[in-house]
């Protein structure tokens, strides 16, 4: 059964860290390009995923590329221009939440690795196969003789989204060769514990989610934007949350009353007001002042506030 976007987000996250911590063992240096390559390789795109968007690059990888985010915000990853590079505790967090379900639980809400985890090292006879990013491509063998023509096998959509994720790699970091990892050896063991199981829904995301979703008001200038009612900058966007299917801000504001909406994609050709309307009245805020966290869900237009 297909898993959900949340869950294949979360079970590449962790593979991230487990690509790295296996380029420490084998003393590789891996690019962002290589990492990202190699992680949607062992955890393939489901249909949803796979779809291209604009520019060609597949959905799966765009949210796996904005998800890594939540990896430095834990203290896991370090990106650099010279390549993504694991810390002591993100080492130490693929020990401590072997899972898919603990992981994902700990990264939301950042839950800090214990004390007495230890750093992770190689296993005994340890060696270096080819990677499953490199196992993806097709590489004709050469021959003296000419070979004879083949018509070119269809494409589905999964092997159309994994070519395209090797070329949004290299145009991240420009590389020109696959990873050569090591596939670190897991049993499958089984949580029985149903009420444990963080994600819920369908088996695949059902309902799209747009490119960006900003909260423009007119306390915009207070979190840092050049002009309020702007849905373009950075400073009024909202931040995806893989694991409720929502999109989220959160502020310190001064006490006061302030209006705002929510738009779509940088701009006002879609916006939602009051009551989830299209273009509708101003969302109102009476805040005591402090943090404020508003949130956004797409499928019902909902808005909530605490």
């Amino acid at each position: 059964m297909a898993k959900s976007t949340a869950e294949n987000t979360f079970l590449r996250l962790k593979t991230v860290l487990d690509v790295l911590t296996e380029g420490v063992w084998s003393g590789d240096a891996l690019n962002a390009g290589q990492v990202l390559a190699e992680s949607t390789a062992r955890v393939p795109f489901n249909d949803h995923e796979a779809e291209l968007l604009s520019g060609g690059i597949p959905r799966g990888h765009k949210t796996l590329t904005t998800a890594t985010a939540k990896l430095v915000k834990a203290g896991w990853l370090v990106k650099g221009r010279s390549g993504w590079t694991i810390t002591e505790e993100g080492m130490r967090a693929t020990v401590a939440f072997p899972d898919a379900v603990s992981f994902a639980s700990a990264l939301d809400a950042g839950t800090p690795v214990p004390a007495d985890t230890p750093v992770p090292t190689a296993p005994a006879g340890f060696v270096r196969p080819v990677s499953a990013a490199a196992a993806t491509l097709e590489v004709p063998a050469k021959d003296d003789a000419k070979p004879a023509k083949k018509a070119p096998a269809r494409k589905t959509p999964a092997k159309k989204a994994a070519a395209a994720v090797g070329k949004a790699a290299k145009a991240i970091e420009d590389a020109v060769e696959p990873v050569v990892n090591a596939v670190k050896k897991k049993s499958p063991a089984k949580d029985t514990a149903a009420a444990t199981e963080p994600f819920e829904g369908p088996d695949v995301e059902t309902h799209p989610q747009p490119e960006a979703v900003a909260v423009a008001g007119d306390f915009n200038t207070i979190l840092g934007a050049p002009e309020n009612w702007a849905p373009q900058y950075d400073e009024a966007q909202m931040e995806f949350d893989f694991l409720d299917q929502q999109w989220k801000k959160s502020a310190e504001l001064p006490a006061g009353y302030y209006t705002f909406k929510i738009a779509l994609n940088r701009s006002w050709a879609e916006n939602y007001g009051a009551f989830g309307a299209f273009d509708g009245p101003n969302h109102e805020l009476h805040h005591a002042g402090g943090t404020v966290t508003i949130r956004y869900n797409h499928a019902t237009r909902d808005i909530t506030i605490n």
